[in-house]
């Protein structure tokens, strides 16, 4: 984060870089997801009269989008002050400006941790503790996933839906991809998971496969408990994995001329069907 008062010193294509930098500074402050020794530490201002400053500054730039700069204006007016909804709108103000647009993994997303009490930590006084919740033995097998952005995806998606692990193939990008970590938004951390072949997996579980030709994912029996299979991009799953999907073969149906989904949006509409049978079985 920059002193205001200099940035009146820098040309406008710097300056508008430092803003949008700070913003983004600022939003991570807020979201508590700061890293070490990059929190808010201006001892002159608040942090609420510095993003104030700033946006004073930006809403004088005259390549500033009017749309933008109105809601910049409605939520400086608003008390309290939605910050991190101020700071969000000014910084892809500012990356608008520059030309430059956010991808997925740029994104600041702070967690949202599930939280329980535990009675006997609260008699000694300890805070509360997290604990990650998921459906016992609901899980994937990443089948060749090559790119690492939808490697991560796929786990943000799986471990939001609660599967309690992801099994890799050996030809799955590697999850420690600074895209892959991107993407994942942690979740890779969070969600266990384990290189195995087809033929590593267990032979007593169920395994079906997420795949074009089988029954339509709104008659589909799913199991209280299996793998589904997710094959590549480029070309789905595998013949050895539809072999080994004994339980069955799951389609999404779908009418537009390209007919084909983004694996992890698959994945996504796969796991609402598939818990949604899980929750509808416990009732």
């Amino acid at each position: 984060m920059i002193d205001p008062n200099k940035l009146f010193q820098l040309s406008p294509g710097q300056k508008r870089r430092k803003l949008a930098l700070s913003f983004g500074a600022l939003e991570r402050d807020i979201a508590g997801i700061a890293e070490a020794g990059a929190e808010y530490n201006f001892s002159s201002m608040s942090r609420i009269e510095y993003e104030k400053a700033l946006c004073e500054i930006l809403l004088k730039d005259s390549k500033l989008n009017p749309n933008s700069a109105q809601k910049i204006c409605k939520l400086l007016s608003q008390n309290p002050l939605d910050e991190r909804r101020l700071c969000n709108i000014a910084r892809n103000a500012l990356l608008e400006i520059l030309g430059t647009f956010p991808a997925e993994w740029d994104l600041v997303i702070a967690p949202h941790p599930t939280q329980i009490q535990n009675e006997e930590k609260i008699a000694e006084c300890v805070p509360f503790v997290q604990k990650r919740n998921f459906f016992p033995g609901i899980c994937i097998y990443a089948e060749d996933i090559r790119s690492p952005f939808n490697l991560g995806s796929i786990f943000r998606t799986a471990e939001g839906m609660g599967v309690e692990k992801i099994f890799l193939s050996p030809l799955c990008a590697d999850p420690n991809h600074p895209r892959a970590i991107r993407s994942a938004m942690g979740c890779i951390e969070t969600l266990g998971f384990k290189r195995a072949s087809l033929d590593e997996l267990p032979e007593d579980e169920n395994i079906f496969v997420l795949e074009t030709g089988g029954t339509p994912i709104e008659r589909f029996e799913f199991p209280a408990h299996g793998i589904c299979i997710i094959g590549s991009e480029e070309l789905g799953a595998s013949p050895e994995a539809l072999k080994r999907a004994t339980y069955g073969r799951v389609t999404i149906p779908m009418v537009g001329l390209k007919a084909s989904l983004n694996v992890g949006v698959a994945l996504g509409i796969l796991m609402q069907k598939w818990t949604e049978a899980l929750e509808k079985s416990r009732n």
